[in-house]
């Protein structure tokens, strides 16, 4: 007997345990994974249903022309070799913050810049002298 005891006492006692461990999961799940999947309708997520945010650009002076740097809102530059002034660019995005930026310089005396969010004025910068360069930049709008 005591033979027959010790070799049925491992693969019970790994029976047991299998068995515990199957029912204690079977419970937590039932507690667990009870509550419904909420689904959400895929169009709640699309940007069209924000405020779109307006930024607007301006470099004005008393040049015929300029050569304008600026970041785009998604953060890359882009350069304008000879744009004739008055100069305007209005970009458009639903991202929650950006940072306009615009450098540029003129071949008259004088030059302005102006950056404009949602038709608020956030910054505007004049220069003057030969050749004169001014720059805008708004850390957020």
């Amino acid at each position: 007997m005591k033979r027959l005891i010790g070799r049925v006492w491992l693969p019970a006692l790994v029976t047991v345990a299998v068995a515990t461990g199957s029912i204690a999961v079977a419970q937590l799940r039932t507690v667990f994974g009870s509550h419904p999947v909420v689904i959400t309708d895929i169009s709640s997520d699309n940007a069209e249903d924000f405020n779109p945010k307006f930024v607007t650009y301006e470099v004005f002076g008393s040049g015929s022309t300029a050569v304008i740097n600026y970041m785009d809102l998604e953060g890359k530059p882009q350069r304008v070799a000879s744009a004739a002034l008055p100069w305007t660019l209005t970009l458009q995005t639903t991202l929650p913050s950006v940072m306009p930026n615009i450098l540029a310089q003129s071949d008259g005396d004088t030059i302005s810049c102006r950056v404009t969010v949602d038709d608020e004025v956030k910054q505007e910068r004049a220069a003057s002298g030969v050749n004169a360069e001014t720059f805008c930049f708004v850390k957020a709008a």
